[in-house]
């Protein structure tokens, strides 16, 4: 209780004095939480059903969003994450059947690249820009692909919800899954402004860039990092 306190107290402060960027729910709609305080979203639960395709990029060690979806709608989940700890981590367990794993990423670019694994050794989950978790000195060669050539192997042309915790990614391949020939309802998203000097910029651009392409912001998560966006028809 307290804890949760001090983080509200943080996250108004950090507002009011121009830290972080303020974010504003613009569309009304059902939601409901999915998955661990750590690893969760809100997701728009009523467009959600057996047959839906959710794509979640970045699982690290924690798949209970993933789990979430499928014990509540029975869904299949299609989950990516190129890092070496969290490839590990999930192949020696006993995931559902729903969960269908692949042991790469999502990228503006398919091809291998030298991804940075983080500072601590402790922790899981690195990234393929340089920010301040990681360390530029520590690098796998790991496999990504682009959002366009997932889709198009996986053979889905629609998406209900694509998830991405994906570690400061998400502001440098945003354009490329807005204009892969897919169509995505959903769009949950962990942001990653503290790891960049102008990270209130980029929330910015991220959140007028989707409200471009028909997304609106439905939910916030109390840490102010987990967002939800929906998308809706763009007025003429």
């Amino acid at each position: 209780m307290v804890r949760k306190l001090i983080q509200n107290l943080k996250i108004k402060y950090n507002i009011f004095f121009g830290k972080i960027y303020k974010l504003k729910i613009n569309k009304k709609q059902n939601h409901k939480w999915l998955g661990n305080e750590y690893g969760g979203f809100f997701v728009a639960h009523e467009f959600v059903n057996k047959d839906s395709i959710i794509y979640s990029f970045g699982v690290g060690e924690d798949i209970t969003f993933d789990e979430g979806l499928i014990s509540e709608f029975g869904c299949q989940v299609f989950a990516f994450d190129p890092t070496p700890k969290s490839i590990k981590w999930v192949n020696g367990r006993t995931n559902p059947e729903e969960f269908k794993f692949a042991p790469f990423g999502i990228d503006k670019v398919t091809g291998k690249v030298n991804f940075l694994l983080p500072k601590n050794d402790a922790y899981v989950s690195g990234s393929a820009i340089n920010q301040m978790n990681v360390d530029e000195q520590k690098t796998v060669e790991v496999n990504m692909k682009t959002l366009a050539d997932i889709a198009t192997e996986l053979g889905h042309k629609k998406i209900e919800i694509l998830k991405m915790d994906i570690e400061g990614s998400e502001y440098s391949i945003l354009d490329s899954i807005l204009n892969a020939p897919v169509n995505i309802h959903q769009i949950c998203v962990e942001i990653h402004e503290r790891f960049f000097e102008d990270g209130k910029k980029k929330t910015e651009d991220l959140i007028l860039k989707l409200k471009k392409y028909g997304y609106e912001l439905f939910a916030i998560s109390k840490s102010y990092e987990e967002l939800s966006f929906i998308k809706i028809d763009i007025k003429k």
